[in-house]
């Protein structure tokens, strides 16, 4: 690694978690720790805990972990040589320059690079001669000229190798263009650019940087409507929120999320500078954390369509428990000439009726559970009886869901006005399906507390133990050597090869490295060497209780299961009594004898 240990030593010491975290997370004292909502899934009742003692934190719900530059890392999505400069340039560090090559943050810098350069050769070739059907698009949907370059607009040329041939010419190589997302690798062995003979919108990220495009095809062409750049290292769709470097800086109290690029540009310019969109993906609990950054308040304008509908019933779901106020924007219906129902976006009804008619409807845009229960109503007969049934049962599921005794009542008189039932009549058919969910959900944490070979069970599948016995031993040695780093000479009989869990091995085995090195065994050293999967349940382990007024023994009899457990994979052959005693014993164990 090309940055010294010593100096990430130094740079853990200065960056205290309590602090760094609050930065990002409102953190309250509760006993030794510090607690506030996860930033990394959606909750109400916090679970996500900070210790100060042990530099850790540790979502209980989602099961996310680790140390200081693991936190940076996850927030910032930077690579760990990146979250080390963030968390240096924060406590007034200078990052030492060792001239060692690093390959990765190399890699980024070229793919950023690369797309500026990019997005400056479209931008370039749409004011040029060979842009001019673009420009006609562009006339078309009318986007003026101020807003097509605020948002950078650019051509790409129908030709196979334009952008290839231009920014090769510049330095880059074929495949810096194809890690990019740029070009293309073709089944013989040519390459050739990603995007032909279409209107080029650059993604920016809020620090300003083009990490990749969106684009459209212009009309009469054959091909996909909409094309993003590829998962490369700088552009992920689940994490990116189109023109949010825009929005980031607006003046009114709310978001927009519309689903169309060209959506959010033709709001813009109608005075909307508070509109963003996902990148041609559906929204995330990731996309919902980033915006929640951002604002109090997200209004959803999608469709009217019925598809439209749907995707905001979708994304209501995701929203519920999002740190957010939640609305919902209904763009009237329109009609043709003959009466027959349009298709509307936002873009359409700008043009059809001008910004202060959109105004109008986002003054007016319902909560998220009047509209959840309004779209409910449209879609039952509450004149019959048949219909005002489903209904109810399909109402009382929404109201139940609220976590506030106010806005059951609230939302649950209104059900029962619209389906002509009393108020106390709901409310008591709400508390039944509340205290049978309670019930259910205790059952079922009931059965999997009955089960004890899998609730020690890691909860990523690819982590998961084939023999509990051994992992769990595995977890006390790894747990006693980052608490006392003065037992690494007991485990030198001990190797890798010996643990049952090959993600515990592989731990067990870089610990016992970067200790014959002399180098760091913090638990906050190990985030550039292990998955974000790894440091989670490497906190975990260092979660549970572990008694050190007897250290050494614990730990030679956690090496004593390995070694036993370990023998008897290799197929030795075993005494009858013995293997009997093992299996008492492992019956114990699992009983918490």
């Amino acid at each position: 690694m090309a940055i010294p240990e010593q100096f990430i030593d130094e740079l853990v010491a200065r960056s205290d978690i309590a602090d760094v975290v609050s930065s990002y997370v409102h953190l309250t004292k509760k006993g030794s720790n510090l607690w506030g909502l996860c930033p990394f899934h959606s909750e109400k009742t916090p679970s996500f805990s900070v210790s100060p003692e042990k530099q850790i934190y540790h979502c209980f719900g989602c099961g996310k972990g680790g140390g200081v530059i693991s936190f940076v890392m996850e927030m910032e999505n930077l690579p760990f040589p990146d979250a080390v400069r963030l968390l240096a340039q924060r406590a007034g560090l200078e990052v030492p320059d060792t001239g060692t090559d690093e390959a990765g943050r190399k890699k980024r810098a070229r793919a950023l690079e690369a797309n500026r350069q990019a997005a400056r050769f479209y931008y370039d070739y749409l004011n040029s001669p060979g842009g001019q059907r673009v420009r006609d698009y562009i006339a078309q949907r009318q986007i003026t000229h101020r807003f097509a370059v605020r948002f950078g607009l650019g051509a790409a040329p129908d030709s196979w190798d334009e952008l290839t041939r231009a920014l090769t010419a510049q330095g880059f190589s074929k495949m810096e263009l194809i890690d990019a997302g740029l070009a293309v690798a073709g089944k013989n062995g040519g390459v050739y650019d990603k995007f032909r003979s279409r209107l080029m919108l650059p993604v920016i990220d809020v620090r300003g940087e083009v990490v990749g495009f969106t684009s459209r095809i212009l009309p009469g062409e054959e091909g996909a409507k909409y094309l993003n750049t590829p998962e490369t290292i700088v552009f992920h769709k689940g994490r990116l929120i189109y023109a949010l470097n825009l929005a980031k800086n607006t003046k009114r109290p709310n978001l927009v999320l519309v689903e169309g690029n060209i959506d959010v540009i033709t709001l813009h310019q109608a005075g909307f500078d508070n509109v963003v969109a996902t990148m041609g993906t559906a929204l995330t609990e990731e996309h919902a954390r980033i915006l929640a950054r951002y604002t109090k308040e997200l209004v959803l304008c999608y469709d009217n369509d019925a598809a439209g509908k749907q995707s905001t019933q979708r994304v209501l779901n995701i929203l519920k428990n999002a740190q957010l106020n939640v609305r919902v924007l209904q763009l009237p219906n329109a009609y043709d000439s003959e009466g027959k129902p349009l298709k509307q976006d936002p873009d359409d009804f700008i043009k059809r009726f001008g910004p202060a008619a959109f105004e109008k409807c986002l003054n007016d845009s319902a909560g998220q559970n009047d509209y959840r229960l309004g779209d409910l109503m449209s879609r039952h007969d509450l004149s019959q009886e048949e219909g005002r049934l489903a209904y109810l049962k399909e109402a009382v599921g929404i109201v139940a869901a609220l976590q506030s005794p106010i806005e059951r009542e609230i939302y649950g008189n209104k059900a029962a006005a619209a389906a002509g039932i009393s108020g106390q009549a709901f409310a008591q058919e709400v508390e039944r399906f509340r205290k049978n969910r309670t019930w259910q959900a205790k059952k079922r944490q009931e059965r999997r507390d009955l089960t004890p070979a899998v609730r020690v069970q890691p909860r990523e599948r690819e982590l998961r133990y084939d023999n509990v016995r051994s992992a769990r031993a595995e977890e006390g040695v790894l747990r006693l050597l980052l608490l006392e780093p003065a037992l690494f000479p007991s485990v030198e009989r001990l190797e890798p090869e010996q643990f049952s869990a090959p993600a515990l091995a592989k731990i067990y085995g870089l610990l016992c490295q970067r200790h014959r090195e002399g180098r760091s065994v913090q638990l906050a050293s190990l985030a550039g060497e292990l998955t974000p999967e790894e440091m989670s349940r490497l906190v975990e382990i260092m979660e549970q209780p572990e008694r050190l007024s007897n250290s050494g023994q614990a730990l030679r009899d956690y090496i004593e299961i390995i070694e036993t457990e370990a023998l008897k994979r290799g197929g030795s052959a075993e005494d009858p009594l013995l293997a009997a005693r093992e299996k008492f014993r492992e019956k114990k164990a699992y009983d918490g004898g």
